[in-house]
């Protein structure tokens, strides 16, 4: 039996074909799921009773178990997910001032082994299922509606918690047509989605041909020397090859890719690490995001002082690029960016 979640619209029309039942069907089913938030097939009442059962006997619909949820001083939310192997994930809810954004998981785990990332440390045990995926965000809507919060405020997805999404490909790719269906999907804008990596080069060129998406790139370095240490991926795709992809990526006119850059005391701080970076960028539609390093007991890294931080964004801001420093939510509660890892170890 299938978990009607894993279904895009394609799919659920194929086998409404399959059943000789008329294919506007998919979008009734599509509305209980996304909007209406149905629990059962039961529940979906304008649906004859017999292909109600038909439903049931095929396919079947469940909510992600949560097993445990923190909440940050600053109200960021931490979702520890249990699938139904019994594996984990974690999904992070982060309010803003007039929505919350969603750091969504796309593998239990991670094979990229980035030094300064605790999901890391537990490897990769499997990718995440199109309705693994999807689940998350219409549960984290029914949580809100049960707060008694508009649940469309859930207005923006940033697929950079646990897992490398490129690596996950085709199912990263059958849930984003879930989330962009603006008619009975999850409605969100494309405007609103963005897709990290850590530099999987051939699947960020197919990404800008197949999805509409943003692109943010983990970049966290200026050399090869530095970014193979901490990053392992550059050494099959440098960064010679990582930039070009992203110089030739097919965006919108308006849009810029986002590269994030966390900021290692010691690692990558330097006013000639800062000059190397505008160096780099320079030829790219370009946004940075710095990161000051997330300390934690597993890790070796530092994060610089702040004023080694302001020193180095001016740096960036005085050469007319466009940089903030990107304050991380949930860092008490290892929300924050690179502290996910669910029970990994």
């Amino acid at each position: 039996m299938k978990n009607i979640l894993d279904c895009t619209k394609d799919e659920l029309a194929s086998w409404l074909k399959e059943q000789d039942i008329r294919p506007f069907r998919v979008n009734q089913i599509f509305k209980w799921l996304y909007i209406r938030q149905a629990d059962s097939f039961e529940q979906m009442t304008d649906l004859s009773k017999d292909f109600r059962e038909k439903l049931a006997d095929h396919f079947y619909l469940k909510r992600l178990v949560i097993d445990d949820k923190q909440v940050s001083a600053d109200t960021t939310e931490k979702f520890l997910f249990q699938l139904e192997d019994g594996q984990y994930i974690e999904s992070v809810l982060i309010p803003t001032k007039d929505h919350f954004t969603l750091c969504v998981s796309s593998q239990v785990g991670c094979a990229q082994n980035c030094k300064f990332c605790l999901t890391a440390r537990g490897g990769l045990v499997r990718n995440l299922t199109v309705g693994e995926i999807i689940a998350q965000i219409r549960d984290a809507r029914n949580y809100l509606i049960k707060k008694n919060i508009e649940p469309l405020k859930l207005s923006n997805i940033v697929f950079m918690g646990m897992g490398e999404p490129l690596a996950n490909y085709n199912n990263l790719l059958k849930s984003l047509s879930i989330i962009l269906d603006s008619d009975n999907g999850l409605k969100f804008a494309s405007r609103r989605v963005s897709v990290s990596t850590c530099g999987i080069v051939p699947k960020i060129t197919q990404l800008g041909k197949d999805s509409p998406v943003n692109l943010a790139i983990s970049l966290n370095a200026t050399n090869d020397e530095i970014r193979s240490r901490l990053m392992p991926i550059n050494k099959k795709y440098p960064m010679s090859q990582l930039l070009e992809a992203c110089r030739t990526f097919i965006i919108k006119p308006r849009n810029k890719i986002t590269f994030e850059y966390i900021l290692m005391k010691g690692v990558n701080d330097s006013k000639e690490d800062a000059l190397r970076l505008i160096k780099l960028l320079a030829p790219i539609k370009a946004k940075i995001n710095l990161i000051p390093f997330n300390q934690c007991k597993e890790l070796e890294f530092k994060s610089p002082s702040k004023k080694e931080i302001s020193d180095f964004l001016q740096i960036l801001l005085d050469h007319n690029l466009t940089a903030i420093t990107r304050k991380s939510k949930g860092d008490d509660i290892l929300a924050a960016c690179g502290q996910l890892k669910a029970k990994l170890y």
